[in-house]
This record gives structure tokens, sequence and C-alpha cells, in this order.
């Protein structure tokens, strides 16, 4: 965990064992994966009732005589995701300027192995899904990775591992996200509203002057990526693609204090509520499948079975194989001190896609085909959970060897 997230953790007025956790560097998908799990089980016992109200408590926003009415579930997605989507923007920023990202010889290896983990999952599930062009929409699926899940897969099961490798990891991630916004940006929007576009352009526009004034405070990019986001809302390209645009735009440092960094800052305010609210809530609101009348046919459908075998076989085989191939072609250094078993490890845990991949299955299908989008995710998750650790564990006793 970051100095920043270790301070603005301090702030919070909880006891000093739960701050403890809280500043664990597992402790985010540890949170995801108890709400996940207590959404199963509300499903799937007497409290399945409770939950589906919960989950569908209806929320109205308005301004005049204008107002919205959606469930709760619908803004978690919409809004709260915004706000995942705008950390993410400032992390992605971070790591460019002064990060992971901020030397070539580090970018090179991750960005072709990103590519390739995005590439093979969705192949994998085209084809599984060749006699089935009704379900191509979902091929975004299965090429998303969830860095909360797959950190904290690495970081209990790995021992003795070289920094270099979790770094990898992170930069791989770090791609796997830009391309999932691409890929939702360009793929997973409705029919396109001219006029909103055009305000689209205006509020960009806006946040590039406000970064070339070198504007340090926080709130006119937060007031501008608000406008933005409801000119993205009705534009029909997804709304929290705002979130990225506003991060990305919010200057590094300020021109008259080198040591202060807008972007820290932000950073450092939004991951406490990112980390423990806005993702554990989407995992807890996405998560609720009920198993019951769940047949051994209803995962093998081709729907859940492309996303499970996308996620599992084709991160793996796309990550490890194109970073095999690049260093054996010598285009990229693999992480220094790392062996191919941990790297293959890493490509495996990469699988996990829980947050990401739930989030594009809701873009991509109506409500009817949510619960196969979900058997589908958390399978291969599970899956790449699972063979991740036993390979990672393995490396590590033979590093100790």
């Amino acid at each position: 965990m970051s100095d920043n997230t270790h301070l603005a953790v301090k702030k919070f007025p909880f006891p000093s064992f739960i701050r403890s956790f809280m500043e664990m560097e597992i402790s985010t998908g540890i949170v995801m994966i108890a709400a996940a799990i207590l959404a199963l089980i509300a499903a799937n016992t007497a409290f399945y009732e409770p939950y589906k109200a919960f989950i569908s408590t209806p929320i109205s926003f308005g301004f005049g005589t204008s107002h919205v009415t959606e469930p709760l579930k619908q803004w978690v997605k919409d809004i709260l995701m915004a706000i995942f989507f705008f950390h993410i923007g400032l992390e992605l920023k971070r790591e460019a300027v002064e990060g992971v990202l901020a030397k070539r010889d580090q970018i090179l290896l991750p960005l072709f192995a990103a590519a390739g983990g995005m590439l093979f999952p969705a192949l994998i599930y085209l084809f599984i899904n060749q006699n089935h062009p009704e379900n191509f929409s979902g091929w975004g699926i299965p090429t998303a990775t969830d860095i909360a899940f797959a950190v904290c897969v690495l970081v209990l099961v790995a021992r003795n591992i070289p920094n270099s490798v979790k770094i990898f990891l992170l930069a791989v991630a770090i791609f796997d996200d830009l391309g999932a916004i691409l890929v939702i940006a360009l793929f997973y929007s409705s029919s396109l509203n001219l006029g909103a576009l055009l305000l689209v352009g205006l509020g960009i526009a806006a946040l590039f002057c406000l970064n070339r004034l070198r504007v340090s405070l926080l709130m006119p990019y937060i007031l501008v990526g608000v406008f933005l986001w409801f000119a993205f809302y009705h534009s029909g390209v997804n709304a929290t693609v705002a979130g990225v645009v506003t991060g990305l735009m919010v200057p590094m440092r300020c021109v008259d204090q080198p040591n202060r960094s807008p972007v820290n800052m932000a950073v450092h305010f939004l991951h406490p509520w990112v980390g423990f609210l806005i993702l554990p809530l989407f995992a807890f609101v996405s998560a609720g499948i009920s198993l019951k009348g769940i047949s051994l046919q209803d995962l093998l459908l081709p729907v859940p079975l492309g996303i499970a075998l996308g996620l599992f076989f084709g991160k793996q085989i796309g990550i490890f194989g194109v970073c095999y191939l690049a260093h054996a072609l010598k285009l990229a250094n693999k992480p220094a001190g790392a062996t191919w078993l941990q790297i293959y490890g890493v490509s495996v845990i990469a699988g996990v896609g829980f947050t990401m991949s739930l989030f594009v299955g809701s873009l991509a299908f109506s409500d009817e085909m949510q619960n196969l989008v979900k058997i589908g995710v958390i399978g291969g998750s599970l899956l790449a959970t699972i063979w991740g650790a036993v390979v990672l564990s393995v490396a590590s006793k033979l590093i100790k060897k």
C-alpha cells in the first residue's frame, strides 16, 4: 500500500486493528471476496427477497422538473463505477508520468502481455460461440483482469517472489484496464446522439484547458467531470468513460509547488472509498446469483463456457505466450529475477476478471442473460484463482530450495 493510502486510512475514525487491516495490501481483495460471498449466500437462502429488494431500491435524482429514477443496482453501475473509473484514470496518469509505466523498458513486456491477454480470451469466446451470433456481443467479458483480486492472490500465496513480478502484474493490469476502457467506449455504446457528443467535446476541451493552464485545484476538474458524465450519459457512449477522461486530465504536479501532487492527493482521498465501499458494493449487487435450478448443462452453455474458458485458458495463453515470444525475439526482457514459472503463475491469476468482467457483462447482455454471465465470470475466476495459487506456491517452494 502506498504512503498516500496509508495516510488516508489513518484519518478514518476506526479502531486501530481495523485501520491496520485496511492498510494491508490484500485488504481490498479480501473485502470484495467477502462481499461476493455474502451476495451468493443471500441469493440462495431465505435472505433472497430482502437482497433483491435492496438492490432494486428505487433512487431518484433530479434538477428542477427533470427527474431520473433507477434501482440502486443501476446507480452503482452508472455513478459509483464512474468514480471508480475516475480513480483508474488518476492511477493511469500517475503510473505513466512517475510510476511503473514511465520507463520504456518497463512498458514493452506488460504492453505486449496485456494485448495478448485481451486477444486470446476474446478469440476463445468467439470460437465457442461461433454458431450463436446473438452471443457475439459478450466477447469483451473475458478480456478483463481484476487487479484487486489478482494482487490479493499473488500476495497471499507467493513467497520470496521478486518485486519485479508484482510490478509486472500491476503493469499488465493497468494496460488491461486501459484496454477495457477503450473496449467499453468503442464497442459497448448505444446509438449515438450527435448533440450530446458535441457537449462531450466541449467538456473534454474544458478539461484540456484547465490542464494546460496548470490549474491545480481539484474542484474545477470534478465540476467539469460531472458535466462530462451527463454529456456521455446522453450521448450513447458509456458514461463511466467520463471518469477516466477526467482523471487523466488532472495535473501530476503543481507548477509553483513541485512537491504537491493533485493526482496523488485525489488518489489518497479516493482509495479507501473505492476499495472499501464502491468495489465491495458493486460486488455485492452484482454477484448475487441464484443456484436454484442450475445444472451442468447451464454451465456448458456457450456464453458461460466461453467466458470461463476465455478467462482461464485465454489469459494464460495470451499473457505467457506473448511474454515468451517477445523474450525469444529479444523485443523485451522478462522481469529481473523472475522465473518462467512465476510469470506463468501471474498469467494464470490475471484470469481473475471479477469486477470489470461483470461490468462489461452488464453492458453486453440484457438482464435475462446476467445469470449466465455471472456463472461464467465466477467459474473462470475461481479456476484461475485455484490454479494460479497452486502454480505460485510451487514456484515459491522451488525458489526456497
